[in-house]
């Protein structure tokens, strides 16, 4: 069909011509309402995201020692992960003589699956494994939570979950050990002149 015939047809029907497939030859065109066409499509986009969020899995670390702010940061990020249908990774590291308490890190394990409960449970209770605690937070389905609280999230827009607190752990370490001690320079001894050492270089000569 030739352009002229193809738009005359679209007039008849009062819909749009839609060019499909552009570097076939011939080009591949539709007659359609472009409207409905873009709703589709952009629906189509939608639940496809939706399957790659929810085989998707953030991870947000915590230690047991975390500021309240940083706390406050990490539970956002937690949340806007769980209202992006995304799957959250919580895990909890100890270092050096922290293990001696590790109630405290179930503490903390606690109080962040208390915040973010609205919006997601957890796999499995809390574990300790190794040096650290681990647990999966699932979200729950869009009818059963509200929405985000700290408005629009862009989980693109978040790097990285890596704590910082890994860092601070390392410097921690650096100031806790002794400092090295500056290691004693040999200082050079002064040549002798003449090469031979004076017999009477330690008497005490009085003038007479």
């Amino acid at each position: 069909m030739t352009l002229n015939d193809a738009l005359n047809l679209a007039r008849q029907h009062e819909v749009d011509l839609v060019e499909i497939s552009p570097n076939a030859v011939p080009p591949v065109c539709r007659v359609v309402d472009f409207g409905k066409y873009r709703y589709e499509m952009a629906k189509k986009e939608k639940d496809s995201k939706k399957h790659q969020h929810a085989s998707t899995v953030k991870e947000v670390q915590l230690s047991p020692r975390i500021d309240p702010h940083d706390l406050g940061i990490k539970t956002e990020h937690a949340v806007g992960f769980l209202c992006e249908d995304m799957k959250v990774k919580i895990s909890l590291k100890f270092r050096g003589r922290e293990m001696a308490h590790t109630e405290y890190g179930f503490d903390v394990i606690k109080k962040f699956l208390g915040v973010i409960a609205p919006f997601g449970h957890p796999d499995f209770p809390p574990k300790l494994i190794g040096r650290g605690i681990n647990v999966m937070v699932s979200p729950l389905p869009r009818s059963k939570r509200p929405k985000n609280p700290f408005g629009a999230f862009d989980p693109d827009s978040v790097a990285s979950e890596t704590s910082s607190d890994d860092d601070e752990d390392e410097e921690d370490e650096k100031t806790s050990q002794p400092a090295a001690k500056p290691a004693k320079v040999p200082v050079a001894e002064e040549p002798k002149s003449g090469g031979l050492a004076s017999p009477f270089a330690d008497l005490d000569v009085k003038p007479s």
